[in-house]
């Protein structure tokens, strides 16, 4: 049997729905955005969060004004986001948002035909994504999280962490975004006459290895590459560098917190939630094309003390001062 107040509340939603005109039900539509994502799980991934932050922010309701087709493409973006991709134009999205550019390059042809904004985007331009960030030219704009100087940035904060030494590891995995992060790590190391020694590793079997490699190398400290994969094994890299004693620097959100001795990037959650921003303007009418590609302008400087106690290492105070955060 039906019970009261929901027959009431059904009977009430009627008649208030009835007087609408067709005019009137026609002009509230609600907007749909494809969204692609790899590392964390959408419902747990902080550019996932800090987007929808940026939405409500703006004045959209999730459900009412725009509803999201989520594709996690988890561990296989270059395989999987070209694919999920065609099934959202098929779909027939107003737009996509993308978290990352990696397999968005892979997924670019499959996208061509709607608007995308980058949430969070590594090398757009060196990897053919947009023309520039002042003009994209195309169907694809948004933020760039990784800029000019700021792996020169982690350089100069392992060197006033560690004043003296001269020998550094850097974990990477194959592909052309590790490419472009070795490609910047060494042009700043060569600069204040640090030796890299780069060891790929491409599963989390290969991290004791590589560790092992490292310390046959003679490295003094470790460093990561950037990208999910290094995120989700920040734990593990940061057990092993302690294992072996070594100072582990990061630039992956939270890695501070998993027990790498310090970690600096662009604020990924600064950057997607700028992303709504875009997304607001093209669904407004703007074209991408004519929307240049923002740099971030928030950087998270992040270091664990009792890491640095256990390395014996004395962080210097002023860059306790500059921490955004500081694990004790």
């Amino acid at each position: 049997m039906m019970d009261r107040r929901a027959f009431i509340t059904i009977v009430g939603g009627s008649i208030l729905a009835g007087p609408l005109t067709t005019k009137a039900q026609q002009a509230v539509k609600i907007a749909r955005i494809g969204l692609l994502v790899i590392g964390p799980p959408p419902e747990e991934h902080s550019c996932v969060l800090a987007l929808r932050r940026g939405f409500t922010d703006l004045g959209y309701v999730e459900g009412r004004t725009h509803q999201f087709e989520i594709r996690w493409a988890e561990g296989r973006p270059e395989e999987m986001l070209p694919r999920f991709g065609t099934e959202l134009v098929e779909l027939g999205v107003d737009l996509i948002v993308s978290v990352t550019a990696q397999g968005l390059v892979q997924a670019k042809q499959a996208i061509a035909s709607v608007p995308v904004v980058m949430a969070a985007a590594s090398f757009p331009v060196e990897r053919g994504l947009v023309a520039s960030l002042s003009r994209p030219g195309g169907n694809i704009t948004g933020m760039a999280t990784f800029t000019e100087g700021m792996f020169a940035k982690r350089i100069q904060l392992l060197t006033e962490t560690l004043p003296g030494r001269s020998r550094v590891a850097v974990l990477r995995l194959p592909g052309d975004q590790n490419d472009l992060v070795v490609r910047d790590l060494q042009a700043a190391a060569r600069r204040v006459s640090l030796k890299l020694q780069v060891i790929e590793v491409q599963r989390a079997e290969d991290f004791p290895d590589a560790f092992n490699t490292a310390i046959r190398g003679r490295a003094q400290a470790i460093m990561t590459a950037q990208g999910p994969f290094f995120h989700r094994y920040s734990r593990l890299i940061a057990e092993l560098a302690l294992k072996h004693k070594l100072p582990s620097f990061s630039g992956e959100p939270a890695a501070a917190d998993a027990g790498i001795l310090m970690t600096h990037g662009a604020s990924i959650p600064a950057s997607c939630h700028r992303a709504a921003y875009f997304v607001d303007r093209i669904l407004k009418g703007a074209k991408p094309a004519d929307l240049p590609v923002e740099r971030p302008t928030k950087f998270d400087l992040e270091i664990n003390l009792k890491t640095a106690k256990a390395l014996g290492i004395t962080i210097p105070h002023s860059l306790r001062l500059r921490a955004d955060r500081i694990i004790e």
